[in-house]
């Protein structure tokens, strides 16, 4: 039987992890932070622009006073990483002395987290966490901690669920990788 397919411009992708599955993580990574962070107020930061889909269904799974914001971090052009982290929209809010969150859709190289964790230090947070839907361990190069992780998947290349292949393939609801034919 094979899986379902999409063509997101030139390459095809199969089903890898299906919204159901994505869901149920979601709400067990949503009960653990509440568990977490049950006396806090956190401050949860969304990286643009993969973070979206996870970030929002990740909020609605928390049942804790939080708060979000997100910033703009562009490190991909294509399906391969650029080996740096640039800054493109920064954070207006102050995060000095608050637990902070991070929530990302991908961690694989670890260069962006490694550089957005440095950042949230030196600007004062009183801790910062790590939650990340995917985590490719395999390909990491910097020493990031991921302490909330929702799937640990191989080295793919992974489109839907607010990721993409060359901005398309965001707004697919389940995660597909590259199908090798």
């Amino acid at each position: 039987m094979s899986l379902p397919t999409v063509v997101v411009h030139d390459k095809t992708f199969e089903l890898f992890i299906s919204e159901d599955r994505i869901q149920t993580k979601v709400q067990e990574l949503g009960a653990q932070l509440s568990k977490d962070y049950q006396d806090q107020k956190p401050l949860f930061i969304g990286v643009l622009n993969g973070s979206f889909m996870f970030a929002g269904d990740l909020m609605k799974s928390i049942n804790i006073p939080v708060e979000i914001t997100f910033m703009k971090i562009s490190s991909y052009s294509g399906m391969k990483s650029k080996g740096k982290a640039h800054e493109l929209i920064g954070l207006k809010e102050s995060i000095e002395g608050r637990d902070v969150v991070v929530v990302e859709d991908i961690v694989d190289t670890g260069i962006t987290m490694e550089a957005i964790v440095k950042q949230l230090h030196n600007s004062g947070a009183k801790s910062v966490e790590v939650a990340s839907l995917l985590l490719k361990p395999e390909c990491l190069q910097r020493d990031v901690k991921v302490k909330y992780v929702g799937f640990e998947i191989p080295e793919k290349f992974v489109v839907g669920y607010g990721l993409d292949y060359d901005g398309l393939g965001r707004n697919l609801k389940d995660i597909y990788q590259l199908k090798h034919e």
